[in-house]
């Protein structure tokens, strides 16, 4: 019998799906409500005296519950299986203070001014959870960005590729080319720190290379 490498991914994001291709994990997706219409499965809004990692660990262990909730309260066949349920969370962080999506392009390209030529931080946590057990790591990325011409910022923004991304940039695209230095984990700042993720997965019984 071929070892299970499979999970439930609560996650919208393209660039987590990718990640977890990369080493091997085969994913069923679990889709978390965000229609504020409706009611939101997880409040993502920042609280009261709550600090970046504070704010990324209670986000990550909320949509690993909301999606544990939501498996219990299906019936379908298909998600009866006894699968690991993983869920992520990842907050640019800049003098300690969240950045989050740019509001649009003007917002955007203010974002990126305020990064210039400075060092901020990527939080990346991840969550895993199977019945009453729930376990968690935190990657934390510092990422130097150099000085940054305005006419290269509004080149940047005008791809329209910063808009919906924490931070206003993806590292993974042409924002590459910004980052001067960078210590800690790559994949954390696309979206989920591969080398927590695996051990976190191999104390749920997955194998890995």
């Amino acid at each position: 019998m071929r070892p299970e490498k499979r999970i439930y991914l609560a996650s919208r994001s393209p660039r987590r799906r990718e990640l977890l291709k990369q080493i091997g994990v085969n994913f069923e997706l679990l889709l978390l409500r965000e229609d504020p219409g409706r009611g939101p499965d997880v409040d993502e809004r920042p609280q009261v005296a709550e600090g970046p990692e504070e704010f990324a660990r209670r986000v990550a262990l909320a949509k690993v519950d909301a999606g544990w909730r939501r498996i219990n309260e299906r019936r379908l066949p298909r998600l009866l299986q006894r699968l690991p349920l993983l869920a992520a969370d990842t907050v640019v962080v800049l003098d300690e203070r969240i950045i989050g999506k740019p509001l649009g392009p003007e917002h955007a390209v203010e974002i990126l001014k305020r990064l210039s030529g400075r060092t901020h931080q990527v939080m990346s946590a991840v969550a895993v959870a199977f019945d009453d057990r729930v376990e968690m790591a935190l990657s934390v990325t510092s990422v130097e960005f150099a000085k940054l011409k305005d006419e290269d910022i509004r080149h940047y923004v005008a791809t329209g590729e910063p808009l919906d991304k924490a931070g206003a940039y993806a590292i993974q695209g042409r924002a590459a080319a910004f980052v001067s230095r960078l210590e800690g984990s790559y994949s954390g700042v696309v979206g989920l720190p591969l080398y927590e993720t695996a051990q976190l997965l191999r104390g749920f019984g997955l194998e890995l290379p």
